[in-house]
């Protein structure tokens, strides 16, 4: 190297020394300048002069006892931040209407009182005498509505249609014969092209009243039928409104309409009225396919909205088991519709405690507001005509407390997520530069300085986030541990009917593991190995939370999700805030002002979560008692749930934690709340099952009564038994019934080796039971017989049969080894292919359908044994469904539970 060369290098390297050391003085002349403004004013200035500060033993108690006083006036700000938004969750879901809102157009007492005449018979299963009654029931009204609104501007058609057909759904083959449905046209008088549809279904499951699921939609359609006929201004289009009998037998009830009606060809949209509840606010849960102008209509005349995008796509993941009859107008009739469901109190729906007086005339009042000014504002819109335009793409929708609704286009919506994450992104990148141009006073001679001190800050953001990142998977692998070691003691589900007892568990090891990791952090690397300030870390650890939801925004918005909205709120106002706070937090660290300010820029995103998440447990938790024993185990789900709450309202808090002194008082309080509550869930305090009529929390289980016959070739009977067949609907099993009922125990513990278990099942449980019993003899026995067996001339075998039963049957059919189905006919006329293996068919008929009559046609093989047939037949109405063995163990289960009960026979045949 030249000499000029060292001298030009030496010269640069003493001014770097320069700038650097007039750095340095500078930054002491502010230090001192700091202390001593702190020294006349304490209160006044940066957090991290008060700490500088000279050590005396004169200052040091008052600072340390002020600062420790606004960091406890802190910690109660943001808890009462928390229960404040939690209160207006709960007064927005007990709030359901306010009377001066209402149209004044729907009746609430008159539907009340049809509620109660469709109730008072009892249960309805499909092909008992109660829907014939309530069939009638249903018919007088209409003809009551239309003698009244005879002289007006519309007319009203009454058709009572009994269809019968094959319905194929998730694998099962469903064959109907003669339901009963009732369908009322309302038009103008001139006529109409173009119908809206209102469906609702009046029958129900065994031992239910059926209140909420789904009389009440009923009584509220006979009222929106009377008013709409009573208009006085004729609609521009008719509105078809459908009573289907059938639609707790497997959505029976609305496919015999839409694949076999002549008024299904005239109908664009539906609305479908259900229940996964009992009573308050009615959500709409599912809309589409596509169809934005649907949501648009909701959003435009809903009186008292309550919908979200994200209930839509969580039901549409499969995660709750259960179906409406959306699925069978979109899949069978191709249109689109607007699923709407009570979603409240899921705990009592489908047993004996869902009664008329559990569901207040508010609640019935709020929907008939809804209800009406939806169908009117579709009938009278031109969109139903013709809805080519408006027909692609998807609504982003979702309300505010009740309060109002939001909805835009999904485009839109795409195109406003892109923004504020390239915004997003533009905040962090200037936060880079703004870190690498502090102290960079020469570009050019500072340049590798300046870039270093940049990349710094992207080296400290990502290892934030990797500490962000390791407090939630340790907090959610604290919570599972402590899940399971809940379920090994046996007091599994005790947050069903102590639903805070959960939160206080599984919350509070959560968060405390959470601010137990991130005060290591402080601890052990920022203040020992970085040394780098309170105020700079938490600006770091926000930065951190804003970069991990822009990151999920577009991870949902690529997935083309509508719930993108949910990251959305979470990324603008804690940026905006943070923006419009940024000088505050710089000169007054962490005050109480600046905390107030951000909560309340805050507030918005965070009322919306919480509704969300309240909605979320609200649908889940009563679904761990009747999801039927699958899945993980209920305490896993419940704390997991629980933690992810808990890591996102804690996400814009956790920055809190690097402003604050010391956290050991905070990690004591959460400790104190675990330790307590642990032990008192050990101890057995929380019974999961309450039977309190007030709120009722009832364990579910099926008991059957049941006869079982094995037939050998010949048809002689080769062997039989009698019992009760248990069935656990979740997953505690019998763990809590054992000691009021001994000898239901693991002795009589059952496990299915094949898929019908050879028993009658309703439908496949994991968890069975069989205590040996009486024989039970229903007043009218199964009646199978082979009527015809023929050689073909293909070398196949054809047998037909011949089977009369009860209401609800299901078969089950085996081809023998070597032997396979070739063709099979059920009674529809239609022959189906295809099915060389075993077959599963469920069959439902009503009151006066004829006898069943069905054939198959076999390959056969040199085995003994060409088919086999399981017949289970289940006896749900009627003076047949019950017999004296089986009320007297009845009566032997505690008033905690629920005990669906019916009659039903279990038949194997050979050939």
């Amino acid at each position: 190297m030249s000499n000029p060369d060292i001298i030009q290098m030496s010269e640069r390297d003493s001014q770097v020394l320069r700038i650097r050391a007039q750095q340095n003085q500078d930054q002491q002349n502010q230090d001192q300048q700091s202390q001593d403004q702190q020294s006349q004013d304490p209160d006044s200035g940066d957090e991290e002069a008060a700490l500088n500060a000279p050590r005396s033993r004169e200052h040091k108690p008052p600072a340390v006892k002020r600062e420790f006083l606004r960091e406890s006036c802190a910690v109660v700000l943001l808890l009462g931040f928390l229960s404040l938004m939690w209160v207006l969750v709960l007064i927005s879901v007990q709030q359901l209407i306010i009377s001066s809102r209402s149209t004044g157009h729907f009746n609430a007492t008159r539907a009340r009182m049809h509620l109660d005449g469709i109730t008072s018979v009892g249960p309805r299963t499909m092909g008992s005498p109660e829907i014939e009654i309530t069939v009638n029931y249903l018919r007088d009204q209409i003809e009551q509505i239309r003698s009244e609104s005879k002289a007006g501007s519309h007319s009203i058609t009454v058709d009572v249609q009994r269809p019968s057909g094959t319905l194929r759904i998730d694998g099962f083959i469903n064959y109907y014969d003669r339901l009963t449905n009732i369908a009322v046209r309302l038009e103008p008088k001139t006529g109409a092209q173009h119908f809206m549809l209102a469906n609702c279904h009046f029958d129900t499951v065994p031992d239910s009243p059926g209140a909420s699921d789904d009389a009440v939609s009923c009584s509220v359609m006979l009222e929106v039928l009377r008013s709409l006929a009573n208009l006085s201004t004729p609609l521009k289009h008719g509105v078809i409104f459908l009573f289907n009998g059938a639609e707790e037998s497997m959505l029976l009830g609305s496919h015999g309409f839409i694949t076999q009606h002549p008024w299904a060809r005239q109908v664009r949209a539906f609305v479908n009225l259900e229940a996964a509840g009992v009573g308050g606010k009615e959500l709409v849960f599912q809309t589409g396919p596509e169809n934005p102008w649907l949501v648009q209509a909701y959003v435009r005349a809903a009186v008292h909205p309550f919908a979200s995008v994200v209930g839509q796509e969580v039901f549409q993941s499969g995660f709750i088991p259960s179906d409406t009859d959306f699925r069978i107008y979109r899949d069978f009739g191709n249109i689109p519709g607007i699923d709407i469901a009570f979603i409240e109190n899921g705990y009592i729906y489908h047993t004996k405690y869902d009664t008329p007086e559990r569901i207040h005339i508010d609640s019935i009042q709020r929907a008939g507001d809804n209800i009406l000014s939806v169908l009117k504002h579709l009938v009278m819109s031109d969109e139903l005509a013709d809805s080519s335009e408006h027909r692609h793409g998807n609504m982003v929708f979702f309300d505010l407390l009740g309060l109002t609704m939001v909805g835009y286009p999904a485009r839109a919506g795409t195109i406003i997520n892109c923004v504020f994450a390239v915004a997003t992104v533009i905040y962090l990148g200037w936060k880079c530069m703004l870190s690498s141009a502090v102290g960079c006073r020469c570009t050019r001679g500072l340049a590798r300085v300046c870039i270093a001190a940049g990349c710094r800050y992207a080296r400290d953001l990502v290892c934030a986030v990797c500490v962000v990142l390791l407090s939630w998977v340790m907090a959610l692998l604290t919570v599972l541990f402590v899940a399971l070691l809940v379920t090994l003691m046996g007091r599994s589900m005790f947050w069903y009917t102590h639903f805070y007892a959960a939160v206080s568990l599984y919350g509070s090891a959560a968060a405390g593991m959470i601010l137990l990791i991130h005060t290591l952090a402080k601890s052990l690397y920022y203040r020992c190995v970085r040394s780098v300030s309170r105020v700079d870390l938490a600006e770091l650890f926000f930065d951190v939370s804003l970069l991990l939801w822009c990151c999920l925004l577009l991870f949902l918005t690529a997935r083309g999700l509508c719930s993108a909205y949910v990251p959305l709120m979470m990324v603008v106002f804690p940026l905006v805030s943070k923006l419009l706070l940024r000088m505050l937090i710089r000169t007054r660290g962490a005050s109480l002002l600046y905390t107030a300010l951000y909560l309340v820029g805050l507030a918005l995103p965070y009322v919306h979560i919480m509704f969300l998440i309240w909605a979320v447990f609200e649908m889940f938790t009563p679904i761990q008692g009747r999801n039927g024993n699958k899945g993980i185990r209920p305490d896993f789900f419940m704390g997991s749930m629980v933690t992810m709450a808990t890591v996102i309202l804690s996400s814009y808090f956790v920055h809190f934690i690097y402003l604050w002194r010391s956290t050991k008082c905070v990690l004591a309080g959460l400790g104190s709340v675990f330790t307590l509550m642990f032990v008192l869930v050990c101890s057995g305090l929380f019974f999961p099952y309450s039977g309190d009529p007030s709120s009722p929390r009832p364990k579910r289980v099926f008991v059957q009564h049941i006869t079982r016959s094995f037939h050998a070739l010949d048809g002689s009977l080769q062997s039989s038994d009698s019992g009760f067949w248990i069935n656990s609907l979740d997953y505690t099993g019998m763990q809590h019934i054992t000691p009021h009922i001994p000898e239901i125990n693991a002795s009589i513990h059952t496990h299915c080796q094949d898929f019908f278990c050879d028993f009658p099942v309703f439908f496949l449980i994991m968890e069975n039971w069989y205590l040996p019993a009486p024989e039970a003899s229903p007043d009218a026995p199964l009646d199978f017989q082979l009527v015809s067996r023929q050689d073909t001339e293909r070398g196949t075998v054809n047998m037909t049969f011949e089977v009369k039963g009860p209401s609800h049957m299901s078969l089950l059919v085996r081809p023998g080894a070597g032997a396979s189905l070739m063709a099979r006919a059920l009674g529809d006329g239609m022959l189906h292919y295809g099915y060389s293996g075993e077959c599963f068919i469920d069959y439902c008929h009503g009151l006066d359908a004829p006898v069943w009559t069905f054939w198959f046609e076999i390959q056969p093989s040199p085995a003994e044994v060409l088919i086999s047939l399981a017949v289970s037949a289940h006896y749900f109405s009627g003076s047949g469904r019950r017999s004296e063995q089986l009320e007297a163990f009845l009566k032997r289960f505690p008033a905690w539970v629920f005990p669906s009960s019916w009659i039903s026979t279990y038949h194997v045949y050979r050939y």
